[in-house]
């Protein structure tokens, strides 16, 4: 089975969308299932406004039904809302074609934190992008919940993975003054960094990541250290190393780093809101609060071991069977596909 997915973020970019998509498709070969993905590689791309960082993709018509052409897909998915995305949403609407997609990111709250655009108007439009879809896939229960009484048809559960071969616990130092307290991510407004680095602690606040409001938090926090992006061995290093994992945001829908911090038998402090509160719920391994800082202390009490158990329940391979399962549930393979005579795609 050939699946097709349509993405507008990509390497180089380093977030959630990205590795979610590079380690499902390294999961599903298991399957028997094989990822090809369309990107802003095959593209003219411009620098996102507010975030120079990310290369928005121009994609024309014709191009895009060339590359789908080539692809010969089984099936195609559309991962996010952009450019690519909605040329892709058009052209299976003109094809009369099968398609699923999946939500990722609350554009309401990231767009209201860069311009003052009602969230009812952009929860209109995604509910309009997502309506032809045979399904949206959403991360957690509770995501689906709420998709759902926003008005979304046909939302499933399509849960996250980790990878714990590589985030696991392990006896690193980084010589910074102890407790570690860490957060990992895109360095932007919309992560809410400032409430972090605003609390009081005692220890060291470190910072992994990069984006475009790096360097104004550098200078005005200097008693933090900011490391950059991290990746690999490397990263799974620092996050073994710290105390308590920091998760300021208000507004991910799920948070791979979440799962990562776990793994590595490192608990988590975060507000009380959608994204944390989905992945962690009642389980003995985060302390959820309004008062972030009494969260970061209470943290520190928690068992690392109760952390690395619980992560242990997040595997790509379940991921990626849920994902293909999703597909062929809800009749999203295309006509002759899955084994059958090839379907014709006409450029």
């Amino acid at each position: 089975m050939r699946i097709l997915v349509a993405t507008d973020a990509w390497h180089p970019q380093v977030n959630g969308v990205v590795r979610t998509l590079t380690k499902l498709s390294d999961a599903a070969a298991a399957l028997g299932v094989e990822f090809t993905f369309l990107t802003p590689q095959s593209f003219r791309t411009f620098a996102m406004p507010s975030y120079r960082d990310v290369r928005l993709a121009m994609p024309r018509p014709a191009r895009i039904a060339k590359l789908i052409a080539e692809a010969r897909p089984d099936s195609i998915h559309i991962a996010t809302e952009g450019p690519i995305g909605l040329m892709v949403r058009r052209y299976c609407r003109q094809r009369k074609l099968p398609f699923t997609t999946s939500f990722h990111t609350r554009f309401p709250e990231y767009i209201r934190a860069r311009v003052p655009v009602p969230e009812s108007l952009i929860w209109r439009a995604l509910r309009r992008f997502h309506a032809p879809s045979r399904a949206v896939m959403a991360a957690t229960p509770a995501l689906a919940r709420e998709l759902g009484e926003r008005g979304f048809a046909n939302v499933v559960l399509w849960p996250r993975g980790v990878d714990t071969s590589l985030f696991h616990p392990r006896p690193i130092d980084l010589c910074f003054p102890a407790p570690v307290f860490l957060s990992v991510g895109r360095v932007a407004v919309e992560k809410n960094l400032e409430a972090f680095l605003d609390l009081d602690l005692p220890g060291t606040k470190v910072i992994v990541g990069d984006g475009p409001a790096r360097a104004a938090l550098e200078e005005a926090y200097p008693d933090a250290i900011f490391l950059g992006e991290k990746h690999g061995v490397e990263l799974a290093d620092i996050y073994a190393a710290a105390d308590v994992f920091v998760f300021p945001s208000k507004t991910d829908t799920f948070g791979l780093v979440l799962l990562e911090a776990l793994a590595s038998g490192l608990p988590v402090a975060a507000f009380p809101v959608k994204g944390p509160r989905d992945v962690i719920g009642d389980a003995p391994v985060g302390a959820l609060d309004a008062d972030l800082r009494n969260a970061c202390f209470a943290a520190l009490d928690i068992s690392r071991q109760d952390c690395v158990e619980f992560a242990s329940n997040y595997t790509w391979e379940a991921s990626a069977r849920a994902f293909v399962d999703s597909i062929k549930a809800v009749g999203a393979v295309l006509p002759g596909g899955s084994g059958g005579e090839q379907p014709r795609f006409v450029a």
